[in-house]
């Protein structure tokens, strides 16, 4: 029998306690650039994070020379690199309600000259996946990938209308920012209008996330009956006047209706596929 002596080892559970931390703040640093300015310091991401600035920018370095971060010459700071923009493409490519929604979403831009976006659910937050933009000279158009609370914005309520109980009320029970003087910041008004939303199947919002923009947003349910994200159709908010609301109401929820459909046939016909 041979024995191995253990001085100086860190028992295993201290070293995957370790790993996993280490690698949770690289996590944290890289999910900044998503929803943040596009250029970010040191001094930035220690102060978001609570971090030393001597291990962000170890793991500042450590992304740069795998090529998920890079810097510019003249520019202060950092920016996602070529590896980031090549995995967020990948992860985009594979995600079957985007393909789906692409006919849905151009035809419903053309039916309403708007601009018309599809949202995916992101843990507590949304990000904007795809959109397309109205042939008007006045539009508004939307940061692909960027993230945004769930409470501020039809996008975004009307996720947050349809997730689990406990999920909302997590939600609900943080802090809610003003992103504009018409976002619903108070948590019991918030209920009131995602009760709503829940019975309509419909969120529209009017300047609650951007001064000036309209919109009007449907749930988007997966194959497994779960909230994943929403369709909406946004533009300048003087043209959303109540009459072209109500239009809009029935075309969204009827194209949400149709993605979900096309969605279900696509798995169902990748599963018969590989049987």
């Amino acid at each position: 029998m041979s024995t191995h002596s253990t001085a100086g080892r860190k028992p295993a559970a201290s070293s995957d306690n370790a790993g996993t931390e280490a690698a949770a703040r690289v996590a944290d640093v890289l999910l900044l650039f998503t929803g943040g300015p596009r250029y970010l310091g040191v001094s930035a991401i220690s102060r978001e994070l609570g971090l030393a600035k001597a291990v962000v920018h170890r793991i500042l370095q450590s992304l740069v020379s795998r090529e998920m971060l890079a810097t510019d010459p003249g520019v202060a700071g950092y920016r996602l690199g070529p590896a980031a923009v090549a995995l967020g493409a990948s992860a985009l490519r594979r995600f079957d309600a985007r393909t789906v929604a692409t006919p849905v979403l151009r035809r419903l831009r053309d039916e309403t000259s708007e601009t018309t976006t599809l949202s995916g659910l992101v843990g507590d937050e949304r990000v904007y996946l795809d959109q397309f933009e109205s042939p008007r000279e006045i539009k508004m158009t939307v940061d692909i990938g960027r993230r945004f609370p769930l409470h501020a914005g039809s996008s975004g309520k009307v996720i947050l209308a349809f997730l689990p109980e406990e999920r909302q009320a997590a939600v609900l029970g943080r802090e809610l920012p003003a992103l504009t003087e018409k976002t619903i910041t108070a948590a019991d008004d918030l209920r009131t209008v995602l009760a709503e939303t829940a019975r309509e199947g419909v969120a529209v919002s009017l300047g609650e996330r951007q001064p000036g923009a309209g919109s009007v947003a449907a749930p988007l349910f997966g194959p497994d009956g779960e909230i994943h994200g929403s369709i909406s159709v946004c533009g300048p908010e003087y043209r959303f006047t109540p009459e072209v609301v109500g239009r809009y109401r029935v075309l969204v929820r009827d194209a949400a209706e149709e993605i979900r459909h096309s969605w279900a046939w696509l798995r169902d016909s990748g599963d018969s596929a590989g049987r």
